[in-house]
């Protein structure tokens, strides 16, 4: 069963890659709302304590990796914002 939690993550967490290449590429992050970002991130925080409180390591590192993900994307979001208004 930790292989099949492992696969999962890792194909959920690598699904962002494209994203944050393309937002780094492109310096748009525009089309992603900050609502949708707070949302995902809280749903993986809470998705990082049920593993931390079941000692389930893949379920912590994969949606840390996500969780990290998306501290990347918001601080994009913040600085291409501050570049398009300068």
């Amino acid at each position: 069963m930790s292989v099949l939690g492992v696969l999962a993550g890792i194909l959920t967490t690598g699904c962002w890659l494209p994203q944050l290449a393309r937002s780094w590429r492109t310096r748009s992050v525009g089309d992603i709302s900050w609502f949708y970002l707070l949302a995902l991130a809280s749903g993986v925080a809470l998705w990082v304590a049920y593993g931390a409180s079941q000692g389930d390591l893949p379920i912590v590192l994969t949606n840390a990796a996500t969780g990290t993900a998306l501290v990347t994307l918001s601080v994009m979001k913040l600085r291409y914002r501050q570049e398009d208004t300068a």
